[in-house]
């Protein structure tokens, strides 16, 4: 084709060949998009071709004379231009899966086409065509874009082609690996997986070949006939029938003997026929592993010949590699054939019959679609009803192999008569046996032609049993083949008997009255996990029910608020009946306590409960929903603890509780201030009921934090302050013992409070649980910080022997370790307490005692604080120093919470206070402290960053220090006395000034 092409172009104006050339560029760019391969690179060529039509139109205006090396490149262009054309048009009419096949080819068509068209305008004389240098500028970058440009195959298509070439080359007859490569090939081309879209494109495919044939491209064809022969092996390339054909036409073929092996498939090392056959330098053949383990031996000499060997050469013996290949299959395909009539022999014989027909089926796939063939299937159906469990189970297991991915093999079980009773039968036997019947009936259900398995007596019902078995394999086959059931109403209804409720709600909301009764008591007595209540209420189980409450018969309605109790333990399901105006009816059935019964009454105030815990995990993007909408329905509500039973009350209580952690907290809160509810709950502390006073405790946990000060105060005396003590040391509860600690927390700081709490036993109580705390326990977590929090009031400096006392439990190592291992508001507390007992270390600090006596007799002198002077002890001086707590306070002022900084540059900052200032300011750069404290001046938090400013006031009036670290605070400081406010920026001024940046008569101070 292309010398026709030449030998037109020679004859023709150059005028005229450019015209044709142009014509040829839009035949190119419009069929560009219509190829259903490599569109993008065609797309790509195309675009460089309409850069080029410009050139071509400006030598048409120009009307250039010929000359001979005009001709030449014009002729170049034209013949590449036109064999683009060819191959755009070829690449548009082409089957797909042939032109996948050949996407090397055709990308390096591609980029061999463009490199011609670049060299083709580079020949161009430029000079002597008088062209404007807008169009020479234009040819020279397109002719360097051009030889630049790279045409390559997608990932995807390389990967198609090599998992080909490897099938070719591993002779993979595995019909598997056929399976997943034509769909892998129908994604590429964009075609459907259904089985009859991929049967039509592969005839297309192999008629495209005979096609390639009949133009005599042997070559081309003999790669195409191992492609189609590697694809033949998918399902959806060949029936049934035709490979039943196929099969036997080979095996009767091979006679009824197996065949010894050669002499040449015996490895000379091991003996045994060779796996993996490769040949020396020598050209002796070994198995692989046996000569490698000969080479790491540290023998570098042939076995057999003893020369010389290049150990670094092994070559794959391929020839005899697939006769070793071919021999195996043709002695397994006789051995296959001779297995069946064993297998009706005695239960032992079977037995082991079993066994190798197992072996050979888990092999190879194309092992088990001989098997098929041979129609073993219903021998093995025959064997389900063996005595010999062993045999059943390894018939049971052949089977689901067989059946994997097979749709042949599914429907051949099927026709078998009683074949799905005797594998449901297998559902009642022991645990290996079950497990073995419910995943080959699950294996069974992914056929459409499989539709009766639900039908069969008690199948169901071992599979609902079975769905929550302790085998997790086992639980989740049986929970994957009942969604497979599913699509009968039998079925479902069956489901429904058994408790397994997913398919119920047609029922519920469609079937008579007295069905959608009893679909809705299966709801209200079931245990659901929180899965099913959330796909319940997808699938539309509110609406009935809501709809029963409120137009349903007495009995109904019970059973609805039942259902909606059990339902509404799911925030997100919880959310849902808010939204749908179900709290007014629930509420109204609590109020009217004479026209409900006490049981229908505590259904509904435990709904309720749940309602109000699904309103503390609304979304931050979610319209806030708000439980209770009025004052009044707040003050019913809770007004009904002193008036209802303990289940009703704990209901009740638990709702307020989880309100107090809702988007509405701060609303709650004040009305349940003005409904006394400190006093209710104070009471309640002292109830007989054990959960109804645990659930006291927690609501009052709640209103304590951030409560005013007034109102407890008013109703928390001595007796409730040991009433709290008592539940500390003798609940079980560990959350009601950390809501307790969070009252006593929570309590204002007076003396007379802190004095009931010594009075009472306290602080060992207190020490006891910092002491065992487990950090990796919320509730222990919560326990600890609120349990330090009441440590607080006892390192409170105005009162010794209060810290003495603290001190003497040990408790200073402890809030040390915390300030390395608590949670953030841990570690807060911690340090205000060593803060605090900080602030009384220079009184306590013992003078240092005068020398008497001869030196030589001394006893060894004791240990002189450094910053305070005298001699120290963590229990009697509350000394931080002695305590080691200065490094790790000065660890947490690296933490994200500016509350924990602020509380961690406080303890330190007691070391620098008056005179300790020369002798703390050293101990704090030893640590150094002085780094983290320039920061803070640059954080958000205004009070941390007064305080850093106050700290370097005092270190940098030291010389040594402002030298130190006086560099580093100078661009902070100049900031702050730029942005800061008015207090801020006169000290940060005042600071400059001790720095000699600014002048002590500046207009900042």
């Amino acid at each position: 084709m292309a010398g026709d092409v030449l030998t037109s172009a020679s004859i023709i104006p150059g005028s005229e060949v450019v015209s044709q050339t142009v014509e040829a560029i839009l035949e190119i760019v419009i069929s560009a998009n219509d190829v259903l391969v490599k569109k993008d690179s065609f797309k790509e060529l195309a675009a460089y071709l309409e850069r080029v039509v410009p050139v071509l139109k400006e030598l048409n205006r120009k009307n250039v004379s010929d000359s001979e090396s005009l001709n030449n490149a014009i002729q170049i262009l034209n013949r590449e231009i036109r064999a683009a054309r060819e191959l755009t048009l070829e690449c548009s009419k082409r089957n797909k899966v042939y032109l996948l096949m050949n996407c090397r080819t055709i990308v390096k068509h591609l980029e061999h086409t463009v490199k011609e068209i670049s060299r083709a305008l580079s020949l161009l004389p430029l000079a002597s065509l008088n062209l404007s240098s807008a169009i020479s500028e234009e040819i020279g970058e397109l002719c360097d874009n051009m030889q630049r440009a790279e045409f390559k195959a997608a990932i995807a298509e390389e990967e198609i082609l090599e998992k080909i070439e490897s099938g070719i080359q591993e002779r993979n007859v595995d019909r598997s690996y056929a399976n997943n490569l034509l769909v892998l090939i129908a994604g590429a081309v964009g075609i459907s997986t259904d089985r009859s879209a991929l049967k039509k494109e592969f005839e297309e495919f192999k008629n495209e070949i005979e096609n390639v044939r009949l133009k005599k491209f042997e070559a081309e064809a003999i790669q195409m006939d191992q492609i189609i022969a590697l694809l033949e092996r998918a399902d959806a390339t060949s029936s049934p029938r035709e490979k039943e054909i196929k099969y036997f036409t080979k095996r009767r073929s091979l006679g009824s003997q197996p065949l010894e092996p050669l002499q040449s498939f015996y490895c000379p090392i091991t003996r045994d026929v060779m796996m993996d056959p490769v040949e020396t330098s020598s050209g002796q053949t070994f198995e692989r592993s046996a000569i490698e383990k000969w080479f790491s031996d540290g023998n570098k000499s042939c076995p057999l010949t003893m020369n010389s060997l290049d150990t670094s050469v092994l070559r794959p013996n391929k020839t005899l590699r697939q006769s070793i290949e071919e021999w195996k299959d043709r002695n397994t395909m006789i051995a296959i054939a001779s297995i069946k009539q064993k297998l009706m022999s005695k239960e032992e014989d079977a037995l082991h019959s079993l066994e190798q027909l197992l072996d050979l089926c888990e092999q190879r796939d194309l092992h088990r679609e001989w098997v098929i063939l041979e129609n073993y299937i219903p021998t093995l159906i025959q064997l389900l009803g063996a005595k010999n469990r062993d045999v059943r189970n390894h018939a049971l297991v052949i089977l689901r192999i067989l059946a994997k991915d097979s749709d042949d093999a599914k429907e051949r079980i099927v026709k078998v008569d009683n074949a799905i009773e005797s594998i449901v039968r297998s559902l009642g036997r022991r645990a290996a046996e079950r497990k073995l019947a419910v995943a080959l009936l699950l294996e069974l259900s992914k056929s459409n032609s499989v539709r009766d398995i639900g039908s069969v007596q008690g199948c169901i019902l071992l599979l609902v049993t079975m769905s929550s078995s302790d085998d997790g394999q086992a639980a989740r086959d049986a929970q994957a083949l009942l969604e497979n059931l599913s699509f009968s109403d039998q079925n479902v209804i069956q489901m429904a008997k058994a408790n397994y409720f997913k398919y119920l709600l047609q029922r519920l909301s469609t079937g008579p009255e007295d069905v959608k009764m009893v679909m809705a008591t299966t709801l209200a007595e079931m245990e659901l996990t929180d899965h099913n209540k959330e796909s319940l209420f997808e699938a539309g189980a509110l609406g009935p029910l809501l709809h029963f409450v409120s137009h349903g018969d007495a009995r109904m309605r019970k059973v609805a608020f039942r259902a909606l109790q059990n339902l509404s333990s799911l925030p997100k399901n919880g959310l849902q009946i808010v939204r749908e105006g179900a709290v007014r009816p629930l509420l109204d059935v609590l109020f009217h306590q004479s026209s409900s019964s006490r049981s229908l009454r505590e259904h509904v105030a435990g709904t309720i409960k749940n309602l109000a815990v699904s309103t503390v995990s609304q979304g931050s993007s979610q319209i806030p929903v708000s439980l209770l909408e009025s004052d009044e329905d707040i003050f019913m509500l809770f007004s009904l603890i002193n008036l209802t039973g303990p289940d009703v009350q704990k209901s009740i209580i638990q709702t307020f509780q989880a309100l107090c952690q809702s988007p509405s907290a701060t609303n709650i809160k004040s009305k349940l201030k003005q409904c006394s509810a400190v006093q209710v709950l104070v009471q309640l502390c002292e109830h007989d009921n054990v959960d109804v006073r645990a659930h006291a405790v927690k609501l009052f946990s709640c209103l304590a934090e951030g409560g005013d000060e007034a109102t407890i105060l008013e109703h928390v005396g001595q007796k409730c302050i040991e009433t709290l003590l008592g539940i500390i040391k003798s609940s079980d509860d560990e959350e009601e013992i950390a809501s307790a600690m969070g009252i006593i927390s929570n309590l204002p700081e007076t003396s007379e409070i802190t004095q009931w709490l010594l009075d009472a036993g306290a602080l060992p109580v207190i020490f006891s649980y910092i002491h065992n705390g487990k950090r990796k326990d919320p509730h222990k977590n919560q326990l600890i910080e609120n349990a330090v929090g009441v440590l607080c009031r006892f390192a409170a400096p105005n009162n010794l022997e209060w810290q003495k006392s603290a001190a003497g439990t040990g408790i200073i190592p402890l809030l040390v370790e915390l300030l390395e291992f608590g949670t953030t508001l841990t570690k807060k507390r911690a340090a205000i307490s060593l803060c605090r007992f900080s602030e009384s270390s220079l009184g306590l600090s013992r003078s240092v005692p005068k020398h008497k006596g001869l030196w030589c007799f001394s006893a060894q002198p004791e240990t002189v604080c450094p910053v305070h002077g005298g001699i120290c002890s963590t229990e009697s001086s509350f000394c931080l120093l002695e305590a080691d707590a200065v490094r790790p306070l000065v660890r947490i002022l690296g933490e994200p919470d500016p509350g924990v900084c602020e509380a961690s540059l406080d303890a330190l900052l007691t070391l620098i206070e008056g005179e300790r200032l020369q002798s703390g300011s050293k101990v704090l750069a030893e640590a150094n402290a002085i780094q983290p404290i320039i920061k803070f001046l640059g954080s958000p938090s205004p009070s941390l960053q007064e305080k850093a400013l106050h700290a370097l006031e005092r270190i940098f009036r030291l010389m040594e220090f402002k030298q130190k670290y006086g560099g580093a605070a100078q661009m902070p400081l100049v900031d702050l006395t730029q942005r800061g406010s008015g207090n801020v920026k006169a000290l940060a001024a005042r600071i400059l000034a001790h720095l000699n940046v600014l002048h002590d008569q500046s207009s900042y101070f």
